[in-house]
């Protein structure tokens, strides 16, 4: 069944999303703190070996992530070779920035939002896919349903479903596919022998600190969208506090975001107050009030079903906490 038509983006009257500064300094900032405090966790791991420091890459990687989401939406420069290039080394390991941003643009397509195998971020699976699956990948698949999972599973799950393309002959045949991976593998050798040579951190043990750093970045997701009937109920608003938001580049304000792809992190918590009645009636209610609190509740319990019916859903759907 062809997906509905995307709905007609709904504006405050009043909002100019071209405002602002004609240099993002915010966000070059932000990439200053990135690299010149990565440089330094490594220089204080290469001096006192302290777990800390480790932890600090951990947190800067994931900031990265955050980082690289600017950077696909066309920020801090209006020049996308050079928003690119600040995000291609791959700190956070796993994910080549061309896949990612080919992903993540796809991902805002709000018309098919949750639906398996056409929204490349989905946390569902259709009803009968899930059922058909062995006992103990169903099991799997509930207990990324939960917080703990959501950080310790799902990584797993998403490297998974990132390399396994990688032994389909298919998936080489494009040129620019192939430079993008022969990129990335290059790029992460040099980083990882770098990073051996200066600060005595292990290839392996690095690779074990990219499955951290992806495991925190996306607790951001764990639940940030959710299946409705219309588009923009499926997108959330989280009111989390300022570390939480820092971290993730208020993408927390997701339905913000989804409105108004192209604005730049910094600008969007200004809009969200000015506007937050119309963007919580515009997103049906979707609203959390934070993260810590929601992941305590479902550390262990999970969230829903894996398996749900995303399409064709009553208009009278609400899906619940």
């Amino acid at each position: 069944m062809s997906a509905a038509p995307a709905p007609t983006p709904i504006t405050p009257p009043d909002f100019d999303p071209h405002a602002g500064p004609g240099i993002e300094w915010p966000t070059w900032l932000v990439c200053a703190c990135i690299y010149g405090g990565w440089l330094g966790a490594l220089r204080w791991y290469r001096v006192e070996a302290s777990g800390w420091a480790l932890v600090l890459i951990i947190v800067l990687a994931a900031w990265y992530m955050s980082l690289q989401h600017e950077l696909v939406h066309g920020h801090p420069t209006p020049y996308a070779w050079l928003n690119r290039a600040l995000g291609l080394l791959p700190i956070a390991v796993w994910y080549p920035f061309d896949v990612y941003r080919s992903s993540h643009l796809a991902h805002h397509r709000d018309e098919v939002l949750t639906y398996p195998s056409q929204d490349p971020e989905s946390n569902y699976l259709d009803p009968e896919d899930f059922a058909s699956r062995s006992a103990p990948l169903r099991f799997l698949l509930v207990a990324q349903r939960t917080a703990l999972g959501r950080f310790c599973i799902t990584p797993a799950f998403a490297i998974f479903h990132l390399l396994r393309p990688l032994s389909q002959a298919g998936y080489w045949k494009s040129p620019r596919m192939r430079w993008t991976w022969v990129q990335h593998t290059l790029l992460l050798l040099l980083m990882l022998w770098g990073v051996q040579s200066y600060a005595g951190i292990s290839p392996w043990l690095y690779l074990a600190l990219g499955y951290a750093c992806l495991g925190l970045a996306i607790m951001r997701s764990y639940y940030e969208h959710r299946p409705a009937a219309d588009p923009q109920h499926r997108i959330v608003i989280n009111e989390a506090g300022w570390l939480w938001r820092l971290l993730f580049l208020n993408n927390n304000y997701h339905a913000v975001h989804h409105a108004q792809p192209k604005l730049a992190w910094y600008r969007i918590p200004s809009l969200y107050r000015t506007h937050k009645d119309y963007f919580l009636e515009r997103n049906g209610g979707y609203f959390l009030t934070g993260y810590l609190a929601f992941f305590a509740r479902h550390a262990l319990r999970p969230l829903d079903a894996p398996g749900q019916q995303t399409r064709d859903l009553p208009p009278a759907y609400r899906h619940p906490l």
